[in-house]
């Protein structure tokens, strides 16, 4: 991710006080930048994934997701979210009164309501504020 579009993000994330990334992955970035900038974050994946520190991490899959992962979330976020976890993310985010707010691989189209925000090199689509 080009650094311009992680700043952005970040800045756009750092409102919350907790957050929990959807399917972290190898791309560790963003959720380091939050926690460096005093984000509570948790990261989440189907398998176990190294993350950096001052994050945490909790094997979790959003289509059997364990509701102990998303309790005390302000918002529920994930990068690159390919568009069949998108409806069972957002109900993830609602069932615990959480924001939702997600990347797409590109030319994937969101398959939920949103609002979108333009930031350099990305659309943040916003699907529960």
């Amino acid at each position: 991710m080009r650094p311009p579009t992680r700043r952005a993000i970040v800045g756009r994330l750092s409102g919350f006080e907790r957050v929990v990334e959807v399917g972290i992955g190898n791309r560790t970035d963003v959720a380091a930048a939050l926690a460096d900038a005093g984000v509570a974050v948790t990261a989440t994946d189907v398998r176990p994934r190294e993350v950096p520190a001052g994050v945490a991490f909790a094997e979790d899959d959003v289509l059997d997701p364990d509701p102990a992962r998303y309790r005390d979330a302000d918002a529920v976020y994930a990068l690159n979210l390919p568009p069949e976890l998108h409806r069972p993310t957002l109900e993830v985010a609602r069932r615990h009164d959480a924001a939702f707010l997600f990347t797409t691989l590109g030319g994937d189209p969101p398959a939920v309501p949103v609002e979108r925000e333009t930031v350099p090199g990305e659309t943040i689509f916003v699907a529960r504020e």
